[in-house]
């Protein structure tokens, strides 16, 4: 029986979905949502706060902040509630407002940024309310999860060694790109690992990571309106680009199953099939990592109101998955 005294210590490492019955072709979703967080974002924020804390950069008095666009903050905001520190999270208008309220009910400050940055959208606006606040007061300490290599070293760690004991005969990994500590921190562990995988990114239509054209992104979580730092495209054999209706319907036909996951599963779902289905291999051994589960978009994704203004009636039709490949 395990027994915890902070609520970091649990995360369930060894749980996966079957697709195949779902979606037709053979594929592991590694859920990564079940701790009290909620999501993947626990491992980066337990792993930055532990060695900001090794390097002597946390006090008593320091001030957590970090911009977010909601499971990291809410991550943080458990750990900075368990450890006794304040913690502002720099978020924008597309965050859930469920997501809001847990960081607030767990004691955080949580600040909206609604007007978009002229370089950097509202991710460069976020960024920029980050270091005004930093340098206003020096008890602000900021994470810096664009930066910060213990974003990628949590899965370099932890991820992608647990995966590689649960499917030594691994042949492709999919993995959502946002600020892609996840990414990279998986792929260069496969890079040293004994035989070859593939790792292909899933990014969001509309996102600039790999060099696609900035566009409306309204569903939080995967894509950046600026390259991420932390990005080295040479670890990377393939992209899909994914568009927010396809991610919308792979979230409901899960959901039409009994699995409820967040728009960042739904996405990399969604590349997930779509790159097997062009592919046409059957007997691959792939698996995808899916970050969050789909509470916090009860009134997003699972309304029938916001999809259809945002995407139109249609969207939740009989219309096939589709993706489109993207150079790496």
């Amino acid at each position: 029986m395990p027994v915890i005294s902070v609520p970091q210590d649990f995360n369930e490492e060894e749980l996966y979905v079957g697709l195949e019955g779902i979606f037709g072709h053979p594929l592991f979703l590694k859920c990564e949502g079940f701790n009290f967080a909620g999501s993947i974002k626990l491992k980066a924020a337990s792993e930055m706060v532990e060695a900001a804390e090794r390097d002597g950069l946390l006090t008593a008095d320091s001030v957590l902040v970090e911009s977010s666009s909601g499971n990291l903050g809410v991550a943080l905001s458990m750990i900075a509630a368990s450890k006794g520190y304040r913690f502002v999270c720099v978020t924008d208008s597309r965050c859930n407002l469920s997501t809001r309220l847990l960081m607030e009910a767990l004691g955080s400050e949580v600040h909206v940024v609604s007007e978009p940055s002229a370089v950097g959208g509202l991710l460069g606006a976020r960024i920029d309310h980050v270091r005004a606040l930093c340098a206003r007061d020096d008890r602000y300490v900021w994470l810096n999860q664009y930066t910060n290599p213990h974003n990628g070293m949590a899965h370099y760690r932890r991820t992608a060694p647990a995966i590689a004991r649960q499917f030594p005969d691994l042949d492709v990994l999919f993995v959502g790109a946002g600020t892609t500590g996840t990414l990279m921190g998986c792929a260069r562990y496969f890079r040293r690992w004994h035989r070859k995988v593939r790792i292909v990114a899933v990014d969001t239509a509309g996102s600039v990571t790999f060099g696609g054209h900035p566009g409306r992104r309204m569903i939080p979580g995967l894509g950046t309106s600026v390259r991420p730092p932390q990005l080295d495209e040479s670890l990377v054999d393939d992209v899909v680009s994914v568009e927010e209706a396809d991610t919308i319907r792979a979230c409901h036909r899960l959901a039409r199953r009994g699995f409820l996951f967040g728009g960042s599963t739904g996405t990399v779902v969604s590349g997930a099939v779509s790159w097997l289905e062009r592919h046409g291999q059957q007997d691959l051994t792939a698996v995808a990592i899916a970050p969050d589960l789909g509470e916090r978009y009860l009134e997003t994704i699972y309304q029938t109101n916001w999809v259809h203004d945002l995407y139109g009636e249609g969207v939740l039709g009989s219309e096939p998955l589709t993706a489109a490949p993207r150079a790496a």
